[in-house]
């Protein structure tokens, strides 16, 4: 779809260069003419990007963010750890290890609520250094007890060999050697520290079907968006082009004609800046289509709003804002995730919930709970402190507390209390409220 849309898109308006200065100035950036020459580096992404663009036209915010986020060669995934107090931004399990615990016990209670399955597939998009998923596999081997009659198998998605090294690092048992093979589907296989088979794959449809749990931790926001302008003429795409007036420097301009993306805008869309993500569109339907045929759920946490934003697009170095189109590939770009437009894009197949709040799902889970274990257990003041401060960021309202959502898709009979396959082993389930977005409640 992406390369039909960019192809078409050339034809259509890019062999004329005739666009439009864009004047508007987003809430997080600037289109970077007015920052001084001594913090435009030329990176080799520029360089890319000016080639690119000088060769086909003005490129849309998408093909930007694929570009300098995961370009093989050059790409600011690719090559590179960028979290943690080192890196560019940290994620709330670097946080606080109750977050990947609460999640954890989602996944345990949600496969309790439909019936136990005798068999579960735990599927990450994005994992990471693979922090979550060690805390979420600790949770589930203490409680063994539950789930000993369950086979369980990871599967993670990630595109980067570099962090695909560093989850495989945290994870993996080092006396078992990983099995590598770079050309097939499955690029890498190994056992977890607690005995779990473990598999890496570059893509969602790449990942076995089957009853599967699915989580997406700070992935959407990461995806390209394409962005688009309410203008006298109707709506504009904005897309990235080099400043002529300064040497080395990209400017945002408006498409001078309709682009095939605006296909995906709403007819009745009241904003006049928008943001959209074909491409999450796509994991969405993939996600709905095997839950709808094969149970489970997936669980997404994500900063994002439920269509009522309009310019997010920001970049982050150092943990500080950075402008998006300045030193492209040294800095992470972002862009909060619309769920209302997810949950158009389930299309009906599967349930919805959400988005929650990170406050109150995590209260719901019984995070002052497993605070005040973990704080009572613990004699160090440094450690009651960190738990204390770790706390204070996830649940927070100015800091993470409100900005953060958690968004669940669900077959539609898990809310009417029936399942997939139920047979002699397994307990028949019933209508419980799902944890997170109602109180916990175990059966």
């Amino acid at each position: 779809m992406g390369v039909l849309v960019r192809s078409a898109a050339r034809q259509l308006c890019y062999a004329a260069r005739a666009v439009i200065p864009c004047t508007w100035r987003g809430k997080y950036f600037s289109s970077g003419s007015d920052e001084p020459a001594a913090n435009n580096r030329v990176t080799p992404m520029l360089r890319h990007l000016m080639y690119k663009i000088k060769s086909t036209g003005p490129i849309t915010v998408a093909e930007y963010m694929k570009e300098v986020l995961t370009n093989p060669a050059k790409g600011y995934y690719m090559h590179r750890d960028m979290l943690g107090e080192k890196g560019d931004f940290i994620t709330s399990p670097e946080i606080s290890q109750i977050f990947g615990e609460l999640l954890g016990i989602w996944f345990i209670s949600e496969w309790m609520a439909t019936g136990k399955n005798v068999a579960f597939q735990l599927v990450e998009l994005g994992p990471g250094r693979g922090t979550l998923m060690g805390d979420i596999l600790r949770v589930f081997s203490q409680l063994g007890s539950v789930l000993k009659n369950c086979d369980i198998s990871i599967h993670l998605v990630e595109v980067s060999q570099n962090l695909s090294e560093l989850q495989a690092l945290t994870l993996t048992e080092a006396k078992i050697p990983l099995e590598q093979n770079p050309e097939s589907l499955v690029y890498m296989k190994g056992v977890t520290k607690s005995g779990l088979p473990i598999s890496w794959y570059r893509d969602l449809q790449d990942v076995p079907k089957g009853y599967s749990f699915f989580l997406a931790h700070e992935f959407f926001d990461v995806l390209p968006v394409h962005k688009f302008q309410k203008t006298p003429q109707g709506w504009r795409e904005v897309l990235i082009d080099i400043d002529p007036q300064v040497s080395g420097k990209l400017r945002f301009v408006l498409a001078p004609c309709v682009t095939p993306a605006q296909a995906f805008l709403q007819h009745d869309e009241i904003r006049d800046h928008v943001e959209v993500c074909p491409d999450a569109g796509v994991i969405i339907q993939e996600l709905s289509e095997r839950i709808a045929l094969t149970g489970g759920a997936a669980l997404i946490a994500d900063y994002g709003h439920d269509g009522t934003k309009t310019d997010t697009f920001r970049g982050f170095c150092g943990h500080e804002l950075h402008d998006v189109l300045i030193a492209p590939g040294t800095a992470d770009l972002t862009a909060d995730v619309d769920f209302s437009y997810l949950r158009r894009m389930a299309q009906g197949k599967v349930a919805s919930l959400g988005p929650t709040e990170q406050q109150t799902f995590l209260k719901n889970m019984g995070i002052d709970v497993r605070l005040k274990v973990l704080f009572n257990k613990s004699d160090e003041p440094s450690v009651r402190q960190q738990l204390l401060q770790g706390y204070d960021m996830l649940m927070n309202p100015q800091k993470m507390g409100e900005r953060f959502n958690f968004f669940a898709l669900l077959p539609h009979e898990r809310l009417h209390g029936r399942s997939h396959h139920i047979n002699a082993c397994q307990s028949r389930p019933s209508a419980s409220p799902v944890a997170g977005f109602g109180e916990l409640a175990w059966q």
